[in-house]
């Protein structure tokens, strides 16, 4: 059976022997880089299953060790680790490539799970994916994990922003309540403090509509979720 293996990408040294541990116990090899430029070359050299990304870094920040990771593998999972709870932080790093975040302090369990699901999902895509879809002017090409402009402007998506569009594209017209995409795209449980359908949809309006601020294709609909009027 194959083991699937995680890059840690922590400087804190306490910290990132305690990651280290929980998930060899979980079962996985951990790859552990501590800072930004030793997390992109074994990021290249390894080809990580997965990798857990501290945002403060001594050299090179969070986000920018994203965005390099991503120019050279737009796929592997990336589940961004910070210490900071500002709505903002984390919309910046979901922005950077980052498929997930975490906020310290945090539950081991809440952790593991989390990875799982990204496993989970990133497995998929090996799996025969729909062909490419029209929506709001735009083409969504799943295979490819790209949106397509009118003007042929090529945009890339995150795995889970092709998931979540393809679960509101199903159910166009109808609410769909944000337990479940929770449920559907992340096979996360849903929690109060959790924010992840919110920032992915903030995304998701940034890239397909004329005006984010004013949506007209992804709604809210308030006290359940949100609904796709294509």
């Amino acid at each position: 059976m194959d083991v699937d293996t995680i890059l840690i990408v922590e400087d804190d040294p306490a910290l990132g022997m305690g990651l280290q541990g929980l998930l060899e116990f979980e079962g996985f090899e951990v790859l552990h880089a501590k800072t930004g430029e030793a997390a992109i070359e074994l990021a290249e050299a390894e080809a990580p299953a997965c990798i857990i990304l501290d945002l403060m870094l001594p050299d090179v920040n969070g986000y920018q060790v994203c965005e390099r990771i991503r120019r050279s593998d737009a796929h592997v999972p990336i589940l961004m680790l910070t210490a900071r709870s500002q709505e903002t932080d984390k919309i910046r790093g979901l922005d950077a490539g980052a498929d997930d975040y975490v906020t310290k302090p945090f539950s081991n369990g809440e952790l593991v799970a989390r990875i799982r699901a990204l496993l989970r999902r990133a497995s998929r895509s090996a799996a025969p994916v729909e062909q490419p879809f029209e929506l709001a002017g735009c083409t969504i090409d799943p295979a490819k994990q790209i949106l397509v402009r009118e003007g042929g402007e090529e945009e890339q998506l995150s795995f889970y922003e092709v998931e979540l569009l393809k679960l509101l594209f199903a159910r166009q017209g109808q609410p769909v309540s944000r337990d479940d995409i929770l449920d559907q795209v992340w096979g996360l449980e849903a929690t109060p403090s959790n924010r992840t359908v919110d920032n992915f949809i903030v995304k998701l309006r940034k890239k397909l509509e004329p005006v984010p601020e004013k949506p007209r294709h992804i709604l809210t609909v308030y006290g359940v979720g949100y609904k796709l009027v294509p």
